[in-house]
């Protein structure tokens, strides 16, 4: 029986939307290798999660140690040495005064945690979020998620939650135009804290750029703003840095490019180059909040998860990969820009770093160009190179590499891409 086979009989993929038609059985750097020998060039890394590349040695080497040493105690049952090494290092490459970090094994679940220390801390219940966010597909995190796509079929969701106009410049919910506008999106968490809330809210949930709901950038000056309304309501500010952080948009962590301070950080997907961990940190006082029976992961903070983190944020630094995904992100954004005027296809280019979504439309009103995205990304991959899909409508290209991306992988990404975009008949 073949692994599609196996699918077929013994998995649930009724929630998946078409498989991409590769049996992957090896990977190095950048690069995919199926069954058939063929190779891939990676332009998505595992939805966002192989910074580092794809079996990094340095990576391998520290987690092969580790295995041979302890692959299970407990984390919070005994005291684990790696644990212990990882939560001093994120407390010191996070920005600002974030300390103290709980260790989990996803994304939704460093979400739900930080909610509830945040919620625990301010003694409030309220949470305000962002339409198109994306937090997870736990109960708690999809009821901060703004999509109905990710939420329907599964409410109730919990009560308390506000949500705020998104930072969606290219469709702005409020139909203003950038920077004429004064970041209106900004300014209407005064209406959302006004006229959507008890005056009991937490904290304020949001992605620094929001992924799945396109690779949406906000404006430079949008969570200055926002912050200035979420301090004066009382309430905290929690960033999910889970698809955006360790070096994907070319700083160590998105909210670096906004300069504001978060109190709480919840970070996942790329923090271990595909070994399964997820971590919150918090500011000291925040953590505090929490006492003996309120939180506890069995397998969070497994510690060959937790040697692979700090090997590859030692990767990370030492070989310069969000300079990397800067350099590599221009070159990519200038390609497609230049492609943008000529194909009327491309209604947007957009990202920062290595995290860069290609809107499609096809007609002046914008229409979303969800049939030209899935028939591009199928013209990739018949060429030998895989990119993602995202946005609300489904009609965004979605170019997410390992930042060991080189010069040349990127040119031919382009090449394929733009090759791609000339066969679709609008």
């Amino acid at each position: 029986m073949g692994t599609k086979e196996l699918y077929d009989e013994y998995l649930i993929t009724g929630m998946v939307d078409g498989f991409e038609p590769i049996e992957v059985v090896r990977a190095a750097q950048c690069t995919l290798t199926g069954a058939d020998g063929r190779a891939y060039l990676d332009c998505f890394s595992g939805i966002a999660v192989v910074n580092a590349g794809h079996g990094h040695p340095h990576v391998l080497a520290a987690a092969r140690a580790q295995m041979e040493a302890l692959v299970h105690c407990g984390t919070y049952l005994y005291y684990s040495p790696r644990a212990g090494e990882l939560a001093r290092r994120l407390a010191a490459v996070t920005p600002g005064r974030l300390q103290k970090s709980f260790f989990g094994n996803s994304g939704a679940e460093a979400i739900e945690g930080a909610l509830r220390l945040a919620k625990q801390f301010t003694g409030r219940k309220e949470l305000i979020a962002l339409n198109m966010g994306f937090h997870g597909r736990t109960a708690g995190t999809l009821s901060i998620t703004g999509n109905r796509s990710r939420k329907k079929g599964n409410g109730p969701y919990l009560a308390g939650v506000a949500f705020a106009p998104a930072p969606y410049c290219y469709r702005c919910p409020l139909r203003q135009t950038y920077p004429g506008c004064g970041v209106a999106c900004a300014e209407y968490l005064a209406e959302v804290l006004r006229c959507q809330t008890a005056g009991d809210v937490a904290a304020f949930v949001a992605e620094p750029v929001m992924g799945e709901g396109g690779i949406i950038v906000p404006p430079p000056e949008y969570f200055k703003i926002a912050m200035r309304h979420i301090r004066q309501d009382g309430a905290l500010f929690l960033v999910d840095e889970v698809q955006s952080g360790f070096g994907r948009t070319g700083k160590l962590f998105a909210i670096e490019h906004y300069d504001v301070e978060p109190d709480l950080m919840a970070m996942a997907k790329g923090i271990a180059d595909g070994f399964p961990l997820s971590a919150f940190i918090a500011r000291a006082e925040i953590a505090a909040a929490f006492k003996p029976g309120d939180h506890l992961s069995t397998f969070g903070g497994n510690p060959v998860s937790c040697a692979a983190a700090l090997a590859n944020i030692e990767v990370l630094l030492a070989e310069d990969l969000c300079g990397n995904a800067m350099r590599r992100g221009a070159q990519i954004r200038q390609r497609l820009e230049a492609c943008r005027e000529r194909q009327p296809l491309i209604g947007e280019v957009r990202g920062l770093g290595l995290m860069i979504g290609v809107e499609l439309v096809t007609d002046r009103q914008r229409t979303p160009g969800v049939q030209a995205a899935r028939q591009i990304r199928e013209a990739c991959r018949q060429q030998g190179v895989l990119i993602g899909l995202g946005g609300l409508y489904g009609n965004v290209l979605r170019v997410q590499p390992p930042l060991v991306l080189t010069a040349a992988e990127a040119d031919h990404a382009c090449d394929v891409m733009e090759w791609a975009i000339k066969q679709v008949k609008i």
